[in-house]
């Protein structure tokens, strides 16, 4: 996979979608989710025009109702990120969210555990079991919110892939990005010229010397439709690291120069060796999980019984996969959810220009808001046996049971393909009797 460094020419502007009148700002500096770095890729691609006439087109429809008609270019793309990359010197140092159960300023120690006894009584959403206690006494000091790859690695007790993947740093959003505010005059929709009685304020988001958006992205794409022969369209997009190919991320048409590098493995955090039957799954990038039924979704994964907590993943592939490629289905994995520290819901907007092929969208305008487990939210399960704790966590970690060059898992029900749903696993233990909080 391709890893990209993007260095804006000027601020940037990540609108969500919430209102931008009067003294609501628009909330235009907050770091940018997965879906507009995947958007940023999509609209190049189509962008490059007559470069791209002889892809493989696919099929529209949702929920496997596919229509014959084939129209939809690049669907092909995958991505992850983006994560703030320090570039200065001549290692990059990628930074990720903080664990949510580490909140020791300048530290890696765990600070919440779950509780697997204790008097009290408790309003614990199903299925979970145990509460999360801090075992740190009360204070006003605030964590700093990115760790570097080396600090997540120390935290989970993995295994280092070089002396940069072991160095530890913290870093608070000041730290790479300044929030600059500006008041600016809408524009009429009607004529496509200003419109002097509607003003907005914004805040912009601007990248400090020596910082990148750092992204991982593929678009293999069939020849001549041949599932056996791919290429990447974006190694053909973007040639080479000199290139410094122009793209539009964001909002207002800001400008990014792309730097493409190659790497035999990725700089995210690795999976440490589980040990035991407890395996904690840490988000380094939101996960979004709908309702499906019964099935309320929310900080609740898709994949977990609402009920009983029991993981309904497989050590395989599904049913369907399987009766497709003559495999064996795989098994259900002995696990289940146990306790839970997740953040503040986090709002996934959009807006969609009119398409005239598409009959969904032939007026444009809003997309559905979803409400994603923000990053560094942790789930605790507990395993029937070591075997399958170990099952468990290949099956959760981003990079499965094998090395580090490939992305093999995205847990978020939705959005997968734009990164959301990435994590890594860890052990961990239960509070023990004598440092129970009073």
């Amino acid at each position: 996979m391709n890893i990209f460094l993007l260095h804006p020419t000027d601020t940037l502007f990540f609108r969500d979608g919430r209102p931008m009148s009067g003294s609501l700002t628009g909330h235009g500096a907050a770091w940018p989710l997965p879906t507009v770095i995947n958007h940023a890729f999509h609209a190049a691609l189509h962008r490059a025009g007559a470069t791209f006439d002889e892809t493989h087109v696919h099929r529209r429809g949702r929920s496997g109702d596919y229509t014959d008609t084939r129209d939809r270019k690049f669907g092909s793309l995958v991505s992850a990120g983006p994560f703030p990359v320090c570039t200065n010197g001549a290692a990059h140092t990628w930074f990720f969210p903080r664990p949510l159960d580490a909140g020791k300023p300048d530290s890696t120690e765990v600070t919440l555990q779950p509780l697997s006894t204790h008097p009290y009584p408790s309003s614990l959403p199903s299925p979970l079991q145990y509460a999360a206690a801090n075992t740190q006494p009360p204070n006003k000091e605030t964590p700093n919110a990115w760790w570097s790859e080396g600090a997540w690695n120390t935290y989970l007790g993995s295994r280092q892939r070089d002396n940069l993947s072991a160095r530890i740093f913290f870093k608070s959003d000041a730290d790479f990005a300044d929030t600059e505010h500006t008041i600016g005059i809408g524009i009429s929709a009607d004529t496509g010229t200003q419109n002097e009685e509607q003003f907005y304020s914004a805040h912009y988001l601007r990248l400090r010397d020596g910082w990148r958006l750092g992204s991982l992205a593929e678009a293999l794409d069939k020849v001549d439709g041949d599932s056996t022969t791919k290429r990447d369209l974006l190694e053909i997009l973007f040639p080479n690291s000199d290139t410094r190919t122009p793209v539009i991320v964001g909002g207002q048409q800001r400008l990014c120069t792309v730097e493409r590098h190659n790497s035999e493995k990725l700089p995210f955090p690795v999976g440490a060796e589980i040990n035991g039957t407890r395996v904690k799954w840490v988000l380094l990038t939101p996960a979004i999980f709908p309702q499906i039924g019964e099935h309320k979704g929310g900080w609740l994964p898709s994949w977990i019984d609402h009920e009983s907590g029991r993981v309904m993943l497989l050590d395989g592939p599904g049913k369907n996969f399987a009766e497709r490629h003559k495999v064996a289905v795989g098994k259900s994995i002995a696990a289940r959810l146990v306790a839970a520290v997740t953040g503040k819901p986090v709002p996934v907007t959009g807006y969609a220009l009119p398409n005239t092929v598409d009959p969904d969208r032939t007026e444009g305008g809003s997309k559905s808001a979803h409400l994603a487990v923000p990053a560094g939210s942790v789930y605790y399960f507990e395993a029937e046996t070591s075997g399958a704790a170990q099952v468990l966590a290949a099956a959760l970690n981003w990079h499965g049971a094998g090395d580090t060059t490939t992305i093999r898992n995205r847990r978020s029900t939705l959005f997968g393909e734009k990164g959301f749903g990435l994590g890594v696993c860890g052990n961990w233990e239960c509070l023990p009797a004598s440092q129970t909080p009073d």
